[in-house]
């Protein structure tokens, strides 16, 4: 698996949405560089980014088992945190199921907790400010791929999306995408394989995101007991680009109990 990589210190995994790549949370490492010592590793997942996926990639546990090994080849027996964004929070889900606790927390951003669309209690699409003419300037293709993601549309909005979003949008596998969004949902529910993960968790959702919701994710935090659960208004399925001040401060807080329970787990070993 292609990935990305920065810093020293406490491994953390980021592992972003589907049909997009490691770019749409690089936004976030600043939070990560000026907050302690962490080794950030963005992973592009199999058939997005530069990750090839072969035949055997044909279902989202197909894509869970390849972290996972790239998980146990990158940091072996170490402790590490996750961090996941939609697709990517249901595999975040799983890693914690699979290493236990070896994963010192866990930060969900508008993660997938219902793999069947229609399951899902989600809000009306809504976009809460518009802005014809910048709609106007940009090339047709981007511009649909924008307006159907977008709540607040502006130019800073735009900028972080065309620079975080859009790059991955233009190269992944469709083949690849069409084999696991046939088989979208995991074998097994993550939190029914334990009952309840302990370490620090921020599940964060957007008011307006009409792609997974917001209440799905506010349940999900029962199986997550130290858990910080944020609801983001004028924030769709993007809430980290859409909101990225209040997220930075929420990741920023996120790390600082990974960290106060990493010392305590430490000092409770020995």
């Amino acid at each position: 698996m292609h990935s990305v990589e920065f810093g020293a210190g406490t491994p953390v995994l980021v592992i972003h949405g589907f049909c997009v790549d490691h770019r749409l949370l690089l936004g976030l490492d600043p939070v990560f560089d000026a907050h302690g010592q962490w080794r950030r590793v963005y992973v592009d997942l199999p058939g997005m980014g530069q990750t090839a996926a072969g035949p055997e990639i044909d279902s989202t546990d197909a894509v869970a088992n390849a972290v996972v090994s790239f998980t146990r080849e990158t940091f072996g027996d170490a402790e590490f945190a996750i961090l996941g964004n939609s697709f990517g929070g249901m595999i975040a889900r799983h890693l914690v199921a699979e290493f236990g606790d070896q994963v010192l927390g866990v930060a969900l951003l508008c993660p997938v907790v219902l793999a069947d669309h229609g399951s899902r209690a989600v809000p009306q699409r809504t976009v809460i400010r518009t802005n014809p003419a910048l709609m106007a300037t940009l090339d047709p293709l981007d511009a649909a791929d924008y307006e159907a993601m977008s709540v607040v549309q502006s130019p800073g909005n735009w900028s972080r999306f065309r620079d975080a979003a859009l790059p991955g949008l233009r190269i992944f596998d469709p083949a690849a995408i069409e084999r696991i969004s046939k088989n979208y949902a995991l074998r097994e529910e993550p939190e029914g394989r334990f009952a309840a993960f302990q370490g620090p968790t921020l599940i964060l959702a957007g008011r307006q995101d009409h792609v997974v919701g917001f209440q799905d994710q506010i349940a999900l935090a029962n199986s997550y007991p130290q858990s910080t659960i944020v609801v983001l208004d004028q924030a769709g399925h993007n809430a980290h680009l859409d909101q990225p001040v209040l997220t930075a401060a929420l990741v920023k807080d996120w790390l600082t109990r990974v960290k106060a329970w990493k010392k305590s787990s430490n000092v409770s070993k020995t």
